[in-house]
């Protein structure tokens, strides 16, 4: 087994100054490609014990991740239709139990994984799965207890980092293309002060990237310029949610309630449900849209969700593939029509917003 202990250990000798900058860049770079073997390995492991590809259906889908005991089940059952078994020892949720959140016409997947463990980015506990599972929600829900301390939040976030999962971040900008000849074009539009040219044209090296073309549109870190060229990671959104706030006090409440991505909440006491419910929907960034048939009023009891910015393909392929490749045209009411409130005559690439009423036309 690659051993990545080692590596972290002389990160952590190393002192952090202007001269050992290249040096801990290239150790970075060494980490990040043994982590990615360690979770992605060449060779699939076929059979054997119970895995935890669950299907994905709905609209989108959220993963719960937390320590053991933190609520998850309970917040399952709450929400959703779901039997997920809780109690009081840790540890009882051991393979992913998916629910259904209904809202607004909306069908959410929420999936209570298994409590994560330290060590998970290692493969210890059922880390590997956990993570995997994760990176294909629309949002991940941290759930946390109150009555503990921010310790908590920081391991799973160091988790969740290692495994290249990255929180409430966006992609940074940065265009990467391999070429087979030609040596390193390295351009930067801004001045670099986080990371050098030196540093990241010898993390390519130790890639083995000999022929490519870079353009730099940000002020980056080493860390970012990695995450560009592994390729494999994931920037999702992330609410925090932290339960039991009816054991603490008022004034603690307050605090955690003010911090970015959170929401305060109770499972046993059934304290602020519906909000985390309202923020989940506006953190997936969801449109609803309404479809009409001709001369018959629009179907306002089952919308259609797609991704904000998605168009009349989409909600083709969301009702049936057959649409799309036969469709002539498409008449929208609401907001996206130029004419509003009358219908525009639009194509394929019409963006829709929310709550809009779309006629679809084929040949």
């Amino acid at each position: 087994m690659l051993n990545t202990g080692n590596i972290v250990e002389e990160m952590a000798r190393t002192q952090k100054n202007k001269a050992t900058e290249y040096h801990l860049g290239l150790l970075k770079a060494k980490l990040a490609r043994y982590r990615a073997q360690l979770l992605e390995p060449a060779t699939k492991s076929s059979g054997g014990g119970t895995g935890f590809d669950v299907q994905k259906s709905g609209d989108a889908r959220v993963a719960l991740i937390g320590f053991p005991s933190v609520g998850k089940s309970t917040l399952l059952n709450k929400c959703t239709h779901t039997v997920s078994e809780a109690a009081a020892y840790e540890f009882t949720t051991l393979t992913a139990i998916p629910g259904v959140l209904e809202y607004q016409g909306a069908r959410i997947q929420l999936l209570d994984l298994p409590g994560i463990v330290e060590g998970a980015s290692q493969g210890r506990g059922r880390g590997r799965q956990v993570v995997s599972t994760a990176k294909t929600a629309d949002l991940i829900l941290i759930m946390l207890d109150a009555t503990k301390s921010d310790e908590q939040r920081r391991l799973l976030e160091i988790e969740l980092d290692a495994v290249g999962i990255r929180l409430n971040k966006r992609k940074p900008d940065v265009v990467f293309k391999r070429k087979t000849t030609g040596g390193i074009t390295l351009n930067t539009t801004v001045k670099l002060t986080k990371t050098d040219e030196k540093t990241i044209r010898s993390i390519l090296a130790s890639y083995k990237l000999h022929n490519c073309d870079v353009m730099i549109r940000e002020d980056i870190t080493t860390d970012e310029f990695i995450d560009v060229l592994i390729g494999t990671r994931k920037y999702l959104p992330c609410l925090y949610v932290y339960n039991k706030i009816d054991a603490i006090s008022l004034e603690q409440v307050d605090k955690l309630a003010h911090q970015t991505h959170t929401v305060v909440i109770s499972c046993e006491a059934g304290l602020n449900l519906d909000y985390l419910i309202k923020r989940i929907w506006d953190e997936l960034g969801l449109v609803k849209v309404y479809t009409k048939k001709r001369g018959a009023h629009p179907d306002l009891d089952d919308p259609v969700c797609l991704r904000k910015g998605a168009t009349i393909e989409d909600i083709c392929n969301g009702i049936h593939r057959s649409l799309a490749p036969n469709f002539r045209y498409a008449l929208v009411w609401g907001r996206s029509s130029k004419f509003s409130p009358h219908a525009q005559k639009v194509g394929l690439n019409h963006q829709l917003q929310d709550e809009d009423v779309v006629s679809i036309f084929t040949k």
